[in-house]
This record gives C-alpha cells, structure tokens and sequence, in this order.
C-alpha cells in the first residue's frame, strides 16, 4: 500500500508542477499585456486540409487578439514533417482569411511537439517573449515548457467543447506532464533545429 501511494504522488509531481509553476502567467484574451509575438501550436488537419476545430479556435483566438492591437506578429507552429501534411500552411491559410496580414505570419514547420516549438522559438527564431495560444488542458503545459526554454510566457488557454477530444487531451497532459518535466530538466535539442530564421524580425520590422 505504501509503495501504491507513494508512486502515485511521484506521478502526480509534474503535474503539480505545471500547476504551481504556471499559476501566474495565464490570462484571456480580454486582459492579455500587449506582446510582440504570439505562438499558435498546430492540433490537427482534417482529411481537407482544414485546421480542425480544436486549432481552428486557436486560430480565431489569435486573430482577435491581432485585430485587438494585442499582438504584431503570429508565429504558427505545428507539423510538416511528410509532403501531404502541412499545419503551418493550412494555419495561414485561416489567419489570412479571418483579417491577419500574410505579411504578419511566420511558419515554423518543424514544431513536432510542444518542447520542439518553444526551443526553436526561441533558438531559430529569436522569440524572448510571446502570447502562447492553446486549449486550457494543454496551456499550461505549453507555458512552462517555453519558459524552461528561454521564451518569457503568457497563455492564452481557449474554450472548447467537453466532447471526447477535449476528454482524451486532457487525460493525455497527466502522462505528457512527465515528459514536460524530463525536457524542462535536460532540455534536449529538437528534432530537427536548422539555421537561424529572420522571419519573426522581418515581420515585426516591416509593422514598423
């Protein structure tokens, strides 16, 4: 029975962890500081090559938040890796319909997960602060793993509907909580890290 207990608080620990960590640097978009740059993390592509509804609301958050004078620049993160697949150009696609200059986009298309993001924000594309946009579930993960990073964060955690998607997320972030926790301590490199990128800059430069 101890031992039962015990494992059960050390696996509760990163979750923990998130929560105490991050307790401080969520907001809404209504109170959100105004910030250079925000971060949309990819969640999915339907068969079409539409966002799916999960990133679509992510998108539309952002998109609020640039029409609000909140933020200059989208940074749009998310999967790429195979020809047929492409998160950050579907991305843009919906930004530049819903009245964010493409000028005002940039796309890193190797953010395979949510450590890759924050780490190439920061190291490819020169990103030291920025408004995170995602799910509530996965927010907070996505906080402290860009601050872990070097990216100073704010979240912007948007609503969705409690269907089995948003059910299966959020049991899915318990077990990622660990991972989150592994990559904050030995902050491994990503996947795939490349050359330096001006694109966030040239964004921002060219709004000036």
């Amino acid at each position: 029975m101890q031992a039962v207990m015990a494992g059960c608080v050390l696996a509760l620990l990163p979750v923990t962890w998130l929560y105490v960590s991050t307790a401080d640097r969520l907001r809404t978009t209504a109170d959100v500081p105004h910030t250079e740059v925000a971060m949309v993390f990819g969640a999915g592509l339907w068969k079409q090559g539409e966002p799916s509804p999960y990133l679509a609301h992510r998108l539309d958050a952002a998109a609020r938040l640039y029409r609000q004078g909140r933020i200059e620049v989208v940074l749009v993160t998310g999967d790429n890796s195979r020809e047929d697949y492409d998160e950050p150009d579907a991305m843009r696609t919906y930004l530049t319909r819903h009245g964010v200059p493409d000028a005002r986009i940039v796309s890193d298309y190797a953010g395979f997960d949510t450590w890759d993001s924050c780490v190439r924000a920061r190291k490819i594309f020169g990103v030291h602060r920025a408004v995170l946009i995602s799910q509530g579930f996965h927010i907070r993960r996505a906080v402290a793993l860009c601050e872990a990073a070097g990216v100073a964060s704010y979240g912007v955690g948007v609503d969705a509907k409690h269907d089995a998607t948003w059910y299966y997320g959020g049991t899915r972030e318990v077990f990622a909580a660990g991972k989150a926790a592994l990559d904050a301590v030995f902050r491994p490199d990503p996947r795939f890290l490349g050359r330096k990128e001006p694109g966030v800059a040239r964004a921002l430069a060219a709004g000036r």
